[in-house]
């Protein structure tokens, strides 16, 4: 696949990393110093290049929008129209600035801002660290990447990328139903915590029956 990334920052640029080391291409964009895109192209070698944002937009199969809260208006701008486009939200939200409604969650929130996007979140629960070495797991140690979305195609279509890179895919359900997945970190929440296949699906039984989510797994080393 060809993956557009909108904000090559610590989540962005690894996102770019694995997705070139299992043979996807990456499109480059969206940086305040351009050299810093220039410079991360020519370390991810033949399989990456850097572009304007809406070049990023208009050639790839999914976007991956991974700036700061505060410039996503600025970069969806530069993006263009969005039309049909799958693009995965990495963002969140730490109470400063516009934000969501009381009892909206951040998803709702910007779907709202591309409603005619084809809108995934995902990315957003763990550090771009710990997501870089957990890529490289197998097994039962594969790591748990969380999604929500609308679309079924846009989720599927996601899903597979997300596996391709390492990483267990896991549907939490629309944008509505997707508090738990986001910031901040807290009691109730999988926001900033390891999961694994079997301890998500009994989050997801929880959230789908209206439940509190059962208590953060712990994982010998």
């Amino acid at each position: 696949m060809r993956i557009g990334i909108i904000g090559a920052g610590h989540i962005g640029g690894n996102i770019a990393r694995q997705a070139v080391r299992v043979g996807h291409d990456v499109i480059l964009s969206h940086s305040r110093r351009p050299e810093t895109l220039e410079r991360l192209a020519a370390e991810l070698g033949p399989h990456a290049m850097h572009a304007t944002v809406r070049e990023a937009v208009e050639n790839a199969n999914i976007v991956i929008l991974s700036v700061p809260w505060k410039v996503v208006d600025a970069a969806l701008e530069a993006a263009g129209p969005l039309n049909g486009r799958v693009v995965v939200d990495t963002t969140n939200y730490f109470g400063i600035g516009l934000g969501p409604a009381q009892g909206q969650t951040a998803a709702a929130f910007n779907a709202g801002r591309m409603p005619h996007a084809r809108y995934v979140k995902c990315f957003n629960t763990l550090t771009a660290a710990f997501q870089a070495e957990a890529a490289l797991r197998s097994g039962d140690g594969r790591v748990v990447q969380w999604l929500c979305g609308e679309d079924a195609g846009a989720v599927q279509l996601v899903e597979t990328f997300v596996d391709s890179l390492g990483y267990v895919p896991v549907d939490l359900g629309g944008v509505n139903d997707c508090a738990v997945m986001e910031s901040p970190r807290r009691p109730g929440s999988v926001y900033g915590e390891e999961y694994r296949s079997a301890e998500a699906l009994l989050v997801v039984q929880a959230v789908r029956s209206g439940r509190p989510i059962p208590p953060i797994p712990v994982y010998q080393p």
